[in-house]
């Protein structure tokens, strides 16, 4: 009997393969999104400007560890997704349970590190004086939630790479929800403030871990974190890292970007910070139901790729091209043309509305082409494609972005300016996507490939298990 996998993967018309793992993805981009803008929102019904700046300059620090998340999850998804193309069914487990226990161990030693060293931490990032006490004391209570939001944002990526979209999107959903309902009782019902916001993030990721891990223990699941099918050779540690260090890079590399901008922002004062932060905020709603668009079309392509079926690779990428086209169009005329209401909702300053507005309307900018970007971002990457992934995920947010915004810094001398550095930025980006594409898939999938038999299904494998040394 054929598997899950192969049902949606490589026998579904296109349109229903991407349409089915496309739409649970964004829906738990959407549900990320919600919780992002829930934190800020339910923040600035506090009427305290500086815990809204506060909350903002944390973020670059907790996105640090969310690209841990995201170097197992990216790496794991396209090694997976790979293997599974190829029929490997017990190497795909080897790879799942690697990623757990090494994404546990490194989040461990994590939050002891960021608990002790919160307020350097929060100096390092950004915070003044102001708003170094909210900033500390917010991460000090989220850094006991690192090892559980490694585990969920690895395995909310990981587990679409078995064709479980929906589970995957469910852990999503659950973890926000939880967030988003207990955000008004701590923030506002207990006034709890900064810390409210914290716990109520703590308690989301643990319970989207404790989702993911339970699925993982359950016999629905193809994949396995059980520590018998540990193993780091084999091409695993390798194949998981080549791929998932180039795309945590670019996610620490947008952390880091996130906190220069904020130090050189903060030379405007502690408004501007809160105004860009908010701007953030409201331009992650085109950004981050591209991101679903991108990475739910990974595990297709990275099967079809393992499989060697260059035709409907192909066709998946064209498909995805055009649906993200679209998709990027319409979001950003929405958001453009809703930015006022949506500043005002976080904001009541005037001087730090002024700013959010000015600085939301110029990051939507990138909108028409950002989708672009991430489905090819996401079609290189599920090629294993190492050294053009690297080069991508170093100069969005590093060789291009940190040389745009220090040269716009030395010719405007304007904050509004030094926001002009993103869209442009993801423009210049787009176009080395391109490029980059063009020569992974020449390199990678050459004109001679052909379809390979697919070995036996998933459940036909017989389990070998490999001791954990």
């Amino acid at each position: 009997m054929k598997d899950k996998t192969t049902e949606i993967f490589r026998d579904a018309p296109v349109p229903k393969a991407v349409i089915s793992n496309v739409i649970p993805s964004i829906i738990s981009m959407i549900m990320v999104l919600v919780y992002n803008l829930a934190d800020t929102f339910f923040i600035g019904q506090t009427k305290n400007a500086y815990m809204v700046a506060a909350v903002s300059v944390a973020t670059p620090a907790f996105l640090l560890f969310m690209a841990i998340g995201m170097l197992f999850g990216i790496g794991g998804t396209s090694l997976i997704s790979r293997t599974l193309g190829e029929g490997n069914a017990q190497k795909a487990k080897n790879a799942s349970s690697f990623c757990f226990w090494t994404g546990l161990g490194i989040g461990i030693i994590s939050m002891v590190a960021v608990f002790f060293a919160a307020v350097p931490v929060s100096m390092a990032v950004g915070a003044s004086a102001d708003t170094v006490g909210y900033a500390s004391q917010y991460l000090r209570i989220v850094s006991t939630a690192i090892p559980f939001l490694i585990i969920s944002n690895s395995f909310s990526n990981i587990i679409r790479a078995e064709g479980n979209a929906q589970v995957a999107m469910m852990g999503m959903i659950i973890g926000n929800l939880i967030n988003i309902v207990l955000d008004p009782v701590m923030i506002l019902g207990f006034g709890w403030d900064v810390a409210g916001a914290a716990i109520a993030t703590v308690l989301g990721n643990v319970f989207a871990a404790v989702f993911y891990i339970r699925h993982l223990l359950s016999k629905k699941a193809m994949l396995s974190i059980h520590p018998r099918y540990f193993l780091a050779g084999n091409g695993i540690a390798s194949g998981v890292l080549a791929i998932g260090i180039p795309a945590s890079l670019n996610s620490i590399l947008m952390s880091l970007s996130n906190i220069v901008v904020n130090n050189i922002m903060a030379g405007y004062g502690d408004m501007a910070v809160a105004g860009l932060g908010v701007a953030m905020k409201v331009n992650m709603i085109v950004v981050m139901l591209l991101i679903g668009l991108g990475t739910g079309i990974q595990p297709i392509l990275g099967y079809c790729f393992g499989a060697g079926n260059r035709k409907r690779y192909l066709d998946v990428l064209k498909f995805s091209l055009i649906l993200a086209f679209g998709l990027s169009a319409v979001m950003t005329v929405i958001c453009y043309c809703g930015a006022d209401p949506l500043v005002h909702a976080f904001l009541e300053d005037a001087d730090a509305f002024a700013y959010g507005m000015s600085f939301a309307r110029i990051y939507i900018y990138s909108g028409p082409v950002i989708g672009l970007m991430f489905v090819f971002i996401n079609a290189i990457q599920s090629a294993g494609a190492a050294i053009p992934a690297l080069i991508l995920s170093v100069s969005r947010q590093g060789l291009i972005y940190l040389p745009v915004l220090f040269l716009f810094r030395q010719i405007f001398h304007s904050a509004t300016m030094l926001a002009a550095a993103q869209p442009i930025t993801d423009y210049l980006t787009t176009a080395l996507s391109v490029v980059l594409f063009v020569f992974t898939y020449r390199k990678y999938f050459p004109k001679e490939a052909v379809t390979k038999p697919v070995k036996n299904s998933i459940s036909d494998q017989p389990e070998r298990s490999h001791a954990v040394s």
